[in-house]
């Protein structure tokens, strides 16, 4: 297949690999002949679409055109331009959707004493505030040697914040290192305070609430002599906590997946971004959760969702996410498509609408069952929506803290980071896959070369319960592992 028309109603058909001038494209509309050779991932006119009117692709406006464009023609930012408003008034006309059938299935993971499933058994160092980094940093090196038997590492994620925020941005500092702190793949965590910091140990604690005092440890480095002593004596006793699990068989309906993307071009709605989709519904058949993030790449799309949403009360806090959002970027001086990025519009995406239609296809066809704030838990089975921005790590991050026991995200440029849960990067194209076989641990292309997405979609769960059994992704061999915390305000 060279290229697709993705709805009936489309008037643009995308380029599944580079086409000449010349060559002719089939529709339903008849034939066309291209005006101009038009790369992979891009669009090219079905029919002629006259200035001002409606540019469709996956059956939605995604753009309007600028100037007449003819039938055959490259359709992209040099011609059209995004529909989008800063003002939208949202009508709940809720959507029945059916999932498919499919029988449960299991993966060998670790069972917490809270009855929550882990994918891995690992020790982490959390910092509390970005002046100790160094010592979590060397508190690694030093301890490697308690990475043994079951625990399958030892890790820590430095960031910049825990003082001098104000606000919000020390609220949602401190809500999201207490929830890394709550995840179940930590074994054993050692949290790491200064002792003079705006986020004392008693405001962690707080924010925190119940812990178990052999899975959580504290350390405050201002109030010993030595703490690179003390930190592994401490790393040492949950060690010994951690390492008393084992891997057995888990129902695979405790798995919490993130699903995100970045990098995106052209195919990313055509083959990764509906290969998730497809994964989403199955382990939603199955019991499992899914999580979608990344707001800003909901607008011009999110009507797609809210129509999904189970009940009123889910509906007005989903429009309450986006239209908060939106206000966020007002509030800035902002428009809300500043998007696609640069490299967006160089595989093809053409404006927000474009990518947005293509983001949410991540999210399946199930229901949405909640709306979770930056920062909060999963807390009920299903497609959850997460208040969060597109930037990479930090909506990685995110979904981390969210609970997520790994991430899948697609990509049609590549990248090679991670974050503290195993992150799957899924490629649109088998061009990526092969160029990046350090980077990309799925190949999702093989859609646009004629695999079904439900087969595809399928090849995913197994490869996600593989994962969760304790393969490693391309991320977590070469130890790439970071965070990113949002924030807004004044830094003191």
């Amino acid at each position: 297949m060279k290229y697709i028309q993705i709805h009936p109603n489309d008037n643009v058909a995308v380029m599944l690999e580079d086409l000449a001038k010349g060559e002719k494209v089939s529709a339903a509309g008849g034939e066309v002949v291209l005006s101009e050779p038009v790369q992979r991932g891009h669009k090219i006119a079905l029919q002629d679409i006259e200035a001002g009117s409606p540019v469709i692709k996956y059956g939605n406006v995604i753009a309007l055109a600028t100037t007449r464009i003819k039938a055959g023609d490259w359709v992209h930012t040099h011609n059209a331009k995004t529909n989008l408003s800063e003002n939208d008034d949202y009508v709940y006309e809720h959507v029945e959707s059916r999932l498919p059938d499919i029988l449960g299935r299991t993966f060998q993971g670790y069972l917490r004493k809270d009855g929550r499933a882990a994918i891995r058994n690992e020790l982490w160092i959390i910092p509390t505030v970005g002046c100790v980094n160094s010592v979590a940093g060397e508190l690694v090196k030093r301890n490697q040697h308690l990475v043994k038997g079951s625990i399958d590492g030892l890790y820590t994620f430095p960031h910049p914040f825990g003082c001098s925020q104000l606000g919000e941005d020390h609220e949602q500092t401190r809500k999201l290192l207490a929830a890394l702190v709550k995840h179940p793949n930590a074994g054993g965590v050692l949290v790491l305070g200064l002792g003079c910091e705006n986020l004392t140990l008693s405001q962690f604690q707080e924010e925190l609430g119940a812990w178990d005092p052999s899975r959580v440890k504290f350390l405050v480095c201002q109030n010993v002599e030595d703490e690179l002593e003390e930190g592994g004596r401490l790393l040492a006793e949950l060690a010994d906590y951690a390492g008393t699990f084992e891997r057995e068989e888990i129902s695979a309906d405790k798995l919490v997946i993130g699903m995100k993307c970045g990098g995106s071009d052209g195919l990313s709605g055509i083959t990764a971004n509906p290969t998730v989709g497809r994964f989403s519904d199955y382990m939603i058949s199955i019991g499992g959760s899914t999580v979608l993030t990344e707001v800003p790449e909901m607008f011009g799309a999110e009507s797609i969702l809210f129509n999904r949403c189970q009940n009123q009360e889910v509906f007005d806090k989903a429009v309450s996410m986006v239209n908060d959002f939106k206000a966020y970027f007002v509030e800035h001086g902002q428009v809300v498509y500043e998007n696609p990025s640069p490299g967006n519009k160089a595989g093809g995406i053409t404006t927000l609408e474009d990518k947005s239609c293509g983001c949410v296809q991540k999210g399946g066809h199930a229901q949405v069952v909640d709306v979770l704030r930056y920062g909060e838990q999963v807390t009920r089975k299903g497609l959850n929506l997460l208040s969060g921005p597109g930037n990479d790590l930090v909506s990685a991050t995110n979904l981390t803290a969210a609970g997520a026991h790994m991430i899948l995200f697609t990509t049609g440029r590549g990248t090679p980071f991670g974050a503290p849960a195993p992150t799957i990067k899924i490629a649109t194209n088998t061009a990526l896959a092969e160029k990046k076989s350090g980077w990309i641990d799925f190949n999702a292309g093989t859609v646009a070369e004629g695999e079904p997405l439900d087969e595809a979609g399928l090849r995913l769960l197994d490869y996600v319960l593989a994962v969760a059994g304790g393969e490693k992704t391309q991320t977590e061999k070469r130890g790439y592992r970071e965070i990113s915390i949002f924030k807004d305000g004044v830094v003191l």
